[in-house]
């Protein structure tokens, strides 16, 4: 089972997300976070999962149309480690900038 790690840049993702839920009073903001939440603990069994996308990293799909979230991710096999790099809406037109 590999090791699952979240970029600290995470964090101020999921406040964006939390902040748009709130804003356009969406009643099941709590529940669509743990799907988030659930999708990203699938890749401690399944690092491979999400298409590859560019300079080694993946791309999770999690749910779909306005529920969708993409996470951005890279799988580094030789320390069995996933790197959570970066989480958005579907609907956004891209990550936020990403070192890794």
């Amino acid at each position: 089972m590999a090791r699952v790690e979240l970029a600290s840049k995470v964090a101020e993702d999921f406040d964006r997300i939390l902040a748009y839920h709130v804003q356009h009073n969406v009643v099941d903001a709590a529940v669509r976070i743990m799907d988030i939440v659930q999708a990203i603990d699938v890749l401690a069994t399944n690092p491979l999962i999400g298409r590859p996308v560019s300079n080694g990293k993946r791309e999770l799909v999690i749910g779909r149309k306005g529920r969708g979230y993409m996470a951005l991710y890279r799988y580094v096999d030789e320390i069995d480690t996933v790197f959570v790099l970066a989480i958005r809406s579907q609907r956004e037109a891209g990550y936020a900038r990403t070192s890794n």
